[in-house]
């Protein structure tokens, strides 16, 4: 037996019926030989990992600019943070930890520089081209966009990862259907454990990095229920700890809460719904990763918390107003002159609509070369 034989037949044997085989995958677009000693999910995460638009992530903003400081959160820490969360959920319900660390790595390679506010302004300025949204984006990228392979465009990743990139939602993404490929149906669980994993990984990160920055305060933070309980529970563990300690430990409770609360919740919705593979996950009529209730309205609490004191703070609304006003100069500039562009992209617009052109280009840039740009579009002084 070789080792991918031994591989697809430990996950028959140790996943749950409802968790997606990779032995089992509806396979790539493009027909590849399979690896003697990788899976096919493993093969998608490695693919992903070393592709040029993970990398970007790196520079690319989460709630703080990457010049704000070293030790925010960014694009690919979050990532990373997402990541290992769903890891987690998916050994804990015996689901396929590849496949989840896959679409988590990859959920957010279309996203554009300056985080959801980059987003917006570059969604208004093509809104009578389609639009612009990241999860279709990142499935752009990963089939068109990365070029790595001689034999076809993108990254030919499984069904069941570019399934999980379009269809990953939260309150910031909106999952869209692509003809008969993507059929409108529930995704697989492990999709839905991207879910919540990035919401408990933006939440309880962005309280850390909140009160880092000293946007908000532990004193403000204390009127909710969630962060007293933490608090209580910490405080009766160890005393009083230094203020760097016990924002960590703080965090690292808080995601401990929400985790442990998706995973009970979840087994009993899989129970109830007694799915007996992934195709009976698929005809769901709901998500089958939830949390409680108790734990949504706590959630909720805390998020409203978060928007009132910190995301509509006057210094992140000058963030969000910088990058209006970047992304539409650039993207202005670029079709209005698409010559302007470089050799690559300039190309393609003798065939291709160049406001896709010039919105592939802006969203593939970091915050940091998407600055350089505005700067060498609009300074005089700035050399070209």
């Amino acid at each position: 037996m070789s080792m991918l034989e031994e591989l697809e037949k430990r996950e028959e044997n140790t996943l749950a019926v409802y968790a997606v085989k990779s032995g089992r995958s509806r396979g790539r677009k493009y027909r590849e030989p399979k690896h003697p000693y990788r899976t096919e999910f493993q093969r998608d995460r490695d693919r992903i990992i070393h592709s040029t638009s993970f990398r970007r992530l790196e520079y690319k903003t989460q709630v703080f600019v990457n010049h704000e400081g070293d030790h925010y959160r960014t694009r690919l820490t979050h990532t990373i943070e997402v990541a290992q969360i769903a890891r987690a959920i998916a050994r804990a319900l015996s689901l396929n930890e590849d496949l989840a660390e896959a679409i988590s790595l990859a959920h957010d390679l279309g996203h554009t520089p300056f985080g959801h506010s980059g987003e917006a302004a570059l969604n208004r300025l093509m809104r009578h081209h389609g639009g612009f949204e990241h999860n279709r984006q990142g499935l752009r990228v990963v089939e068109l966009l990365e070029k790595r392979y001689p034999d076809f465009p993108g990254l030919n990743l499984t069904f069941e990862l570019r399934e999980g990139i379009l269809k990953h939602e939260t309150i910031y993404d909106n999952p869209f259907s692509s003809g008969e490929l993507f059929t409108p149906e529930k995704p697989s669980l492990e999709c839905q454990i991207v879910n919540i994993a990035d919401e408990i990984a933006y939440t309880c990160h962005d309280v850390d990095d909140g009160l880092s920055s000293g946007l908000i305060s532990v004193d403000g933070l204390m009127e909710l229920d969630i962060w007293r309980q933490a608090h209580e529970y910490l405080a009766k563990q160890f005393g009083k700890l230094e203020s760097s300690v016990y924002r960590y430990q703080m965090v690292k409770i808080l995601v401990n809460m929400m985790v442990t609360d998706a995973i009970e919740a979840s087994r009993v919705a899989i129970a109830k719904a007694g799915p007996e593979s992934p195709d009976d996950v698929r005809q769901c009529d709901q998500y089958l990763l939830c949390r409680s209730e108790d734990m949504i309205e706590r959630e909720s609490k805390l998020k409203q918390f978060m928007y009132d004191n910190m995301y509509r703070h006057y210094r992140l609304i000058r963030m969000a107003e910088k990058a209006e006003r970047i992304i539409s100069t650039l993207f202005n500039s670029y079709v209005e002159n698409p010559s302007q562009l470089p050799p690559q992209y300039f190309a393609r617009t003798q065939d291709e609509d160049k406001y896709i052109v010039a919105a592939d280009y802006i969203a593939g840039m970091t915050d940091r070369f998407a600055g350089q740009e505005f700067k060498k579009l609009t300074d005089p002084f700035e050399l070209v």
